[in-house]
C-alpha cells in the first residue's frame, strides 16, 4: 500500500492554532453514530471531571460513552539530548501533565467537506454551538471531517495525526487515524530545529482502555465506568499470510485482520447474575453493554524509505494492566532506569510482575464455540488484578528515523454490536423467557446466560466488519460511494393544530442520482425510536405533520436521499440507496402542539392531576415527571407552592401560548415529594381580544390545586 495520499488544502484557520496550541483545547466529531473528541496534547483521557466523555456509540442513546483513558508512550535508543546528555534509552509519554516538559502541542483543528445545515427548533438555532468546532470548509477532503493534531517532543520526534470520520450509514461507526512520526528535531514550541540526528530504534505505543459503556457502569456495579470488568480479544496473528485475500460483503468479517477490542466481562462485584452484556437486570433487562470497541491496523510503513505496509508489524498486539506501567518522573538523568523499562513494556515485556512474556486475552476460557467459552464467567479482574482494568496495547516498531524522514502509521478505531430493539429482546427473553432458547446459528440451549452471552459474542464478528469496510475504505483512497448532502436548511416550528416543518434544498438536489427526502420523528423525547412522517421528492420543501397528539413533544430529523444508481457494487459497502447523516439535522429540542393563549382564569387545568407515578407513561408518553399548565394567559407567571405555602418553583411564560410543561423539578434541582401542591398563576401583562377589548387584566391571577402521587 502506497504512502497515505498527501492533500492540499487551503485553510482560512484561525492564527491561535498554529504556534503554541493550548492542551485542553479539544475538537468534537458529531457527524455519525460514532461521535467523539480528539485533543490538542495528542492523546485522550476522557475524565471531563463529571464521567468518562467520548466515543459515544450508538449516538442515538443516552450514556453510550465508551472511553476511558488512552496512554501514549515513545521511546527510542542512543539519544542524545538538546543538552548533550547521552541516554542509553530515552522515552516520554503523552499526556496532558507532560505538556511544556516533554511534549508541545502545536495544531489542532477541524476541517469539513461542507457547513452543516442550520437547524431551528421555534426559532432556536441547536446546531449553532457544534457549528463552532469547525474551522474551516474544504469540499476536496474524502471524509465529511478530518481533524488535524501535532505535537512536538522532547525526542525530536513530532507526530502528525489526521483523523477521519464518514457520515455514509456503512462508514459511520469508525474514525481512520494516519500517525506521521517525523525526525525533525524540534523539541519545544519554536521554530528553531534543536537536534539533526537521527534517531535509533523507535518504539511508539499505546494502551487504550474502554468502558463499554457508561451505561453499564451507571445500572450495573459502579466500577465499570472505568473499564474494571472489560475483556480483551487479539485477532489477526496470522495477517502476514492472508493479507492479500479480498474482503467482500458476502464474507466481511475477516478473523486475520489485525486487531484488538473490548467489551464488558464479568462484573468484580455483582456475582447474583452473569454481566455479559450489562443486562439491565434491576429494570427492563435490556442489554446495556452489547458493545466491542477496539482499534485494527490498516497500515505500517516498513521503513523511511520503504512506504510499502509491514505485514510483520505491530510488534506487540495483546493487552496491559491498565494502571501498570513505569513512571518517567521529570525526565532527568536519574530516570534512565525507569525510561529502559518502558523500551522494555513497549517491546512486549510485562511490566512490574504481571508475569509471563505471554499476556493472554480471554482465551483463557477456552474455545469460543465451547459452553465454557459461552458461559464466561471468569472475572477479568481475577487475570489481571488490577483496578484500573485491562487495556487494548499496540506497539510499532522498532524504527531508524534519520533527520527529516517519516514513518506512517494507520489505525481504524470503531465501536459495534447488538442494536437496540435486539438488546430489548434479548434481555426480555433472558429474564423472563422459558427454555430452550434459540442461539444465533439456530442452534438451543436450556442455560439462559449461555443465550445471552452467544448473542452479545456476535459483536465481535460486527466490529471485524466494521474493521473490514474501514480496511477496504482505506485501501481504496477512500472512495466510498457519498451519500448527499443534507438540506441546508430545517426549519420546525410548532403551531396550535400542527408542527410546521420546511427545509431548503439539499445542494445534491440537482445531481442525476437524487430521490427526495425523508422525515423522521421520536415522540416523549430524542433518544428513542424514530418513525417515518415524511417520504417525498425533491423540489417539495414543507411539510404539515398533522398526526402530532397535544401534550406530547415530538423531535424531528429529516434526510436526503439517493436513488441506489451510484452505490451499485458491493465492494465497498452493500449496494441501494444513499442517505445523508442523520444527526446533520436531527432536533434536539422539542416541538409540540401549541394551544392558543387561555381566554379564562377559570378554564386553566393541570394534567395530569393527580399525578402518579405508576401511570407516568400513560400520559406523556417518553416523557417522565411531566404535568402540563394548559389553556393559561399567554403572559403570566406561574408559581408553585407546598401546601404549607413554601415557594418551591417559579415559571415566566412569556411565549403567548396556552400551555406551559413543568418536569416537576424544584427551583433548587430537587424532586419534588408526594403531596398536595397550590399553583399561582398571575398574569403580566393585559390580555386583549380581536377587537382590543381587555379580557383579562394585568395582575388578575388564580389558584389551583394538584396532587403528586408515588
Amino acid at each position: 500500500m502506497k504512502r497515505f495520499l498527501q492533500i492540499l488544502i487551503f485553510l482560512l484557520i484561525p492564527l491561535t492554532i498554529f504556534g503554541k496550541v493550548d492542551e485542553t483545547l479539544k475538537r468534537y466529531v458529531k457527524v455519525g453514530e460514532l461521535q467523539s473528541h480528539f485533543s490538542a496534547y495528542g492523546s485522550e483521557r476522557a475524565w471531563n471531571n463529571t464521567y468518562y466523555e467520548g466515543m459515544i456509540w450508538p449516538a442515538d442513546y443516552l450514556y453510550q460513552d465508551n472511553a476511558v483513558i488512552k496512554r501514549s508512550w515513545m521511546a527510542c535508543k542512543n539519544f542524545t539530548d538538546k543538552d548533550d546528555h547521552d541516554w542509553g534509552h530515552f522515552g516520554l509519554y503523552i499526556a496532558l501533565a507532560d505538556v511544556g516538559n516533554s511534549i508541545y502541542p502545536t495544531q489542532l483543528y477541524q476541517i469539513a467537506k461542507f457547513m452543516p445545515p442550520t437547524v431551528y427548533v421555534d426559532g432556536v438555532d441547536i446546531n449553532s454551538f457544534y457549528n463552532a468546532e469547525i474551522d474551516s470548509v474544504d469540499p476536496s477532503i474524502e471524509a465529511d471531517r478530518m481533524i488535524v493534531n501535532e505535537i512536538n517532543t522532547s525526542m525530536g520526534l513530532t507526530m502528525e495525526r489526521r483523523v477521519y470520520a464518514f457520515s455514509q450509514q456503512y462508514h459511520d461507526n469508525y474514525f481512520i487515524k494516519v500517525y506521521t512520526l517525523t525526525n525533525t528535531g524540534n523539541t519545544d514550541w519554536d521554530d528553531e530545529i534543536e537536534l539533526t540526528a537521527d534517531l535509533d530504534d523507535v518504539i511508539i505505543g499505546w494502551g487504550t482502555r474502554y468502558s463499554v459503556s457508561r451505561e453499564a457502569g451507571i445500572l450495573l456495579d459502579g466500577q465499570q465506568k472505568w473499564g474494571k470488568n472489560t475483556w480483551v480479544t487479539i485477532r489477526g496473528e496470522d495477517y502476514a499470510d492472508n493479507f492479500l485475500t479480498p474482503i467482500t460483503e458476502d464474507d466481511p468479517s475477516p478473523e486475520w485482520l489485525r486487531s484488538v477490542f473490548s467489551w464488558y466481562g464479568q462484573s468484580a462485584v455483582v456475582f447474583q447474575i452473569n454481566t455479559v452484556g450489562g443486562a439491565n437486570y434491576q429494570g427492563n433487562n435490556r442489554l446495556t453493554a452489547p458493545h466491542h470497541a477496539g482499534t485494527a491496523i490498516l497500515h505500517v510503513d516498513n521503513g523511511w524509505n520503504d512506504p510499502t505496509d509491514n505485514v510483520g508489524q505491530p510488534l506487540f498486539l495483546g493487552w496491559h494492566a491498565g494502571d501498570t506501567y513505569p513512571g518517567l518522573g521529570n525526565l532527568s538523568e536519574s530516570d534512565e532506569p525507569a525510561m529502559y523499562q518502558l523500551y522494555e513494556m513497549l517491546s512486549g515485556s510485562p511490566h512490574l510482575g504481571l508475569g509471563g512474556a505471554e499476556r493472554i486475552d480471554e482465551v483463557i476460557m477456552g474455545d469460543p464455540t465451547s459452553e465454557t467459552y459461552l458461559k464466561h464467567n471468569q472475572k477479568p479482574f481475577d487475570v489481571h488484578n488490577d483496578p484500573g482494568g485491562m487495556n487494548t496495547m499496540i506497539t510499532y516498531g522498532p524504527f531508524d528515523i534519520p533527520h527529516n524522514e517519516s514513518i506512517v502509521i494507520v489505525e481504524v478505531e470503531g465501536i459495534n454490536g447488538l442494536d437496540r430493539l435486539m438488546c430489548e429482546t434479548i434481555g426480555l427473553e433472558w429474564k423472563d423467557g422459558d427454555a430452550p432458547y434459540t442461539l444465533p446459528n439456530g442452534a438451543e440451549t436450556n442455560d439462559k446466560d449461555i443465550y445471552k452471552n452467544a448473542w452479545v459474542f456476535t459483536g465481535k464478528d460486527s466490529i471485524l466488519k466494521t474493521f473490514g469496510r474501514a480496511y477496504r475504505n482505506y485501501s481504496s483512497d477512500f472512495q466510498i460511494p457519498e451519500p448527499p448532502e443534507p438540506p441546508t436548511l430545517f426549519d420546525v416550528q410548532s403551531g396550535g393544530d400542527r408542527i410546521f416543518l420546511s427545509w431548503e434544498p439539499s445542494p445534491s438536489e440537482y445531481e442525476s442520482n437524487f430521490s427526495g427526502y425523508e422525515i423522521w420523528r421520536a415522540p416523549g423525547k430524542s433518544d428513542t425510536v424514530y418513525t417515518k412522517v415524511y417520504d417525498g421528492p425533491g423540489g417539495v420543501y414543507s411539510y404539515d405533520d398533522m398526526s402530532a397528539k397535544r401534550g406530547i413533544s415530538y423531535y424531528y430529523y429529516i434526510q436526503s436521499i439517493t436513488d441506489g444508481s451510484s452505490n451499485n457494487q458491493a465492494n465497498l459497502n452493500p449496494i441501494g440507496p444513499l442517505k445523508s447523516g442523520k444527526f446533520y439535522t436531527r432536533t434536539s429540542k422539542p416541538a409540540y402542539l401549541r394551544r392558543q393563549s387561555g381566554d379564562k382564569l377559570n378554564s386553566i387545568r393541570v394534567v395530569p392531576n393527580p399525578y402518579h407515578i405508576a401511570a407516568q407513561n400513560m400520559q406523556y408518553t417518553g416523557e417522565k415527571d411531566k404535568i402540563m399548565f394548559l389553556n393559561i394567559p399567554g403572559q403570566c407567571e406561574i408559581r408553585v407552592y407546598t401546601e404549607r405555602g413554601d415557594m418551591i418553583h417559579r415559571i415566566e411564560h412569556d411565549d403567548g401560548s396556552g400551555d406551559e410543561a413543568w418536569n416537576l423539578i424544584t427551583s433548587a434541582r430537587q424532586v419534588i415529594a408526594p403531596g398536595i401542591y397550590l399553583v399561582h398563576i398571575v398574569v403580566t401583562e393585559d390580555l386583549r381580544s380581536e377587537t382590543g377589548d381587555i379580557i383579562m387584566k394585568k395582575g388578575d391571577s388564580t389558584i389551583k390545586k394538584f396532587a403528586v402521587i408515588r
